[in-house]
């Protein structure tokens, strides 16, 4: 058996169009000796020149989203996976907030008062988000895979420093899903056990006891994570996203520090950049917008109830709607950030365009001087009278090397935008709109309490 064709199947890549086609080999055929190439375990794949697949392998860097999307319930790679993923979906989303928030009661012997209970208020916005976060992701799946959606099927075009920064980034990916789910987890886990010694389950013909209790208790924390987990999972994937984009135009600012780049290639480099922004800005859109409008009505409608309700606040009945908020600013600030920074890195392309053509430009001038200088003493010292065949002019390839640096300035100057959400740039401008719009109506609703009390 040859080692070298394990499925069969050959890998032919045109170095000229980027291209990869896949051809079925005959079980008895053998590969020819140009396509048998070593295998080498300890380079990473994305490292690897020959890594240019349409699916994904086994042991590969996205081995672990793999993982984490089963045991989310969210592999749709086949019908049963699609339908156990909705299932889900549907019972820990719906159903069980549902039927928490009508069938637990605080007993009146309880010395718990708890005439307003703020963590009903944070199941409408948490299964929110988690409906807005499944059906962006399934919708992702169903369109363009994990590895379209990565953006890993263009790795191939890029250079070993993208690469090698690209896949740092996505082994640090589920980092921010851990500092943000386990500490709040700690504290909602702390918050249930106190929660659930304190209330009773009056369900119909269900005796209340210990045994519900502890049931409802696992199914309520279980439908945390889950809800929780997919909204963070489509935040962290949108920040992915930004961070390639940021490591190919650190690879644009490598090509301007080379006096010697040329124009061509760096305008080359920048449409498929701007192409991939556009793409990005596309598929996340209607994401952005909703998170965006369901944590600004979540947030300052829970601050109008909590401060115009008369009750005392205390970690029983208030450490869901804290717990919350911290999920959400956290997952938005992931994505808002992400978002800004990529976009500040798109805007300040054309300030280092506009630098690397006063220095090439200047270059050439010096160069023209020097020789201008050459010239003139040459026909100083020359004993003919007819000397005019002796001169300096504009040499043309250098006269059409500065044009097209200046095409391709004029070019950044209309095409310098990042992230956008229907023509609007996510930049720290809009950062700065959304903080003095957000932060008016806290004022707003302040002065509102402030006149009811």
């Amino acid at each position: 058996m040859n080692p070298f064709k394990p499925n069969n199947t050959s890998i032919d890549i045109e170095p000229s169009t980027r291209r990869v086609s896949f051809a079925e080999n005959h079980p008895n055929e053998e590969l020819q000796p140009h396509q048998l190439q070593p295998i080498n375990n300890t380079v990473p794949l994305l490292l690897q020149p020959s890594y240019a697949r349409s699916k994904s392998m086994i042991f590969d860097e996205l081995r672990n989203f793999r993982i984490s999307l089963k045991w989310c319930a969210l592999d749709h790679s086949s019908c049963v996976g699609k339908l156990v993923s909705y299932i889900t979906f549907i019972f820990f989303t719906i159903l069980v907030p549902l039927l928490t928030s009508i069938f637990v009661e605080v007993p009146s012997s309880s010395p718990e008062d708890d005439p307003f209970s703020f963590n009903k208020l944070v199941q409408l916005p948490e299964s929110g988000l988690a409906i807005i976060s499944f059906f962006t992701i399934s919708s992702f799946f169903r369109r363009y895979g994990l590895r379209q959606l990565l953006f890993l099927d263009a790795l191939q075009e890029d250079t070993t420093y993208v690469r090698r920064g690209y896949t740092k980034e996505l082994e640090k990916a589920f980092r921010y899903l851990t500092y943000i789910i386990l500490p709040s987890f700690l504290v909602e886990l702390v918050h249930k056990i106190i929660f659930f010694s304190a209330v009773k389950i009056s369900a119909p013909h269900i005796r209340p006891g210990f045994p519900l209790n502890s049931i409802v208790f696992v199914l309520v924390l279980v439908s945390w994570v889950y809800r929780t987990g997919v909204f963070l999972l489509v935040c962290v994937l949108f920040r992915l996203t930004c961070e390639l984009q940021k490591l190919r135009f650190e690879g644009v600012h490598k090509l301007f520090e080379g006096c010697g780049s040329e124009a061509g290639v760096i305008f080359k480099e920048h449409v498929r950049i701007r192409r991939q922004l556009w793409v990005t800005s596309h598929r996340y859109r209607f994401f952005i917008i909703g998170i965006v409008v369901t944590i600004t009505v979540s947030q300052l409608g829970a601050l109008l109830l909590v401060l115009a309700s008369k009750s005392v606040k205390t970690f029983f009945n208030s450490g869901d709607l804290v717990i919350c908020s911290a999920v959400q600013l956290s997952g938005f600030f992931l994505c808002i950030l992400g978002a800004a920074r990529i976009t500040h890195r798109a805007q300040g392309i054309v300030a280092i365009a506009t630098r690397w053509h006063m220095l090439v430009t200047t270059a050439s001038a010096e160069s023209e001087h020097c020789k201008a200088e050459v010239s003139e003493g040459l026909a100083s010292d020359t004993d003919s009278d007819d000397s005019s065949h002796i001169h300096v002019s504009v040499i043309p390839p250098q006269l059409s090397s500065f044009q097209t640096r200046q095409t391709l300035i004029t070019y950044l100057q209309h095409n310098h935008g990042g992230i956008t959400v229907y023509g609007y740039s996510l930049d720290r401008g809009l950062l700065h709109t959304l903080f003095a719009f957000e932060f008016s109506l806290v004022l707003w609703i302040l002065s509102k309490v402030v006149v009811l009390s």
